[in-house]
């Protein structure tokens, strides 16, 4: 199988390149193709501008949506978000790794789905209409393909617990699982978050290893988060609004999994 790893970290000799290269190995040696996208190494361009695409004429309004569509339907994006997308499509599996801050990915990861999600790519597909509202949220162009995160947070474990003060982590990291990954298609994996990182010792990056180790060993026979999909029958449509007998008087993140 064909694995991307979206690697977002600035020290490659911190405890996520040591993951990293952890989980290169690992796939490598169970006969996977790995590619890795090393944002910083690249020095990724975060933001969306004008120059993302090649026909862009200076000095006219720029449309960040209408000239990504243009862009991607013309072939004129610029090569570094081509080539990503290439990677995306090459991929059965697509592991995001990153350090958990400010309670998201770091600016540089949100840059690259921002510039890379282009809209007739990512976002923007499919029939839109009073009986589907486009080919989102389990459907879309990267349906077929397995997503998961793996994420480093300073706080202790208790912190993103049920009732830790930092909130779930789940719901923390819902935006991105159910947002960025489940939205486009993927089927997205339960994450992979190792708590504490400035309390790693060696018998406990041993530990750490091990744990990930067993969950990319078990890439393609993991279940997914069982999120609804929009267009199974669960949702209003267009409305896009969980149905009245699904769950009733219950609100929030968790109703859009299926228990």
């Amino acid at each position: 199988m064909n694995v991307l790893l979206v690697y977002a970290h600035p020290e490659p000799t911190s405890l996520n390149g040591a993951l990293r290269d952890f989980s290169v190995k690992r796939l490598e040696a169970a006969g996977h193709a790995v590619r890795v996208s090393d944002l910083y190494a690249m020095n990724w361009k975060a933001v969306v501008d004008a120059g993302d695409s090649t026909e862009h004429v200076p000095g006219t309004a720029f449309n960040a949506s209408l000239e990504s569509k243009r862009a991607f339907a013309n072939g004129t994006q610029s090569a570094d978000i081509a080539a990503e997308q290439d990677k995306l499509k090459w991929a059965d599996a697509v592991i995001l790794q990153f350090p958990l801050w400010w309670f998201s990915m770091p600016a540089i990861l949100k840059g690259w789905v921002e510039r890379v999600y282009a809209y007739g790519f990512a976002y923007g597909v499919g029939e839109h209409s009073d009986q589907r509202w486009g080919d989102r949220y389990g459907e879309g162009s990267l349906a077929g393909k397995r997503a998961m995160l793996v994420v480093t947070a300073g706080g202790w474990e208790p912190h993103y617990g049920p009732r830790g003060i930092n909130g779930p982590i789940d719901d923390i990291l819902f935006p991105i699982n159910h947002g960025v990954l489940f939205y486009p298609g993927f089927d997205v994996l339960p994450p992979f978050v190792v708590y504490r990182t400035s309390k790693m010792d060696a018998a406990r990056f041993a530990q750490t290893c091990d744990a990930l180790g067993r969950r990319l060993d078990e890439l393609w026979s993991t279940r997914p988060i069982p999120y609804r999909r929009q267009n199974a029958g669960d949702y209003e449509i267009p409305e896009c609004t969980l149905k009245e007998d699904i769950l009733p008087g219950q609100a929030g993140l968790g109703v859009h999994i299926a228990k």
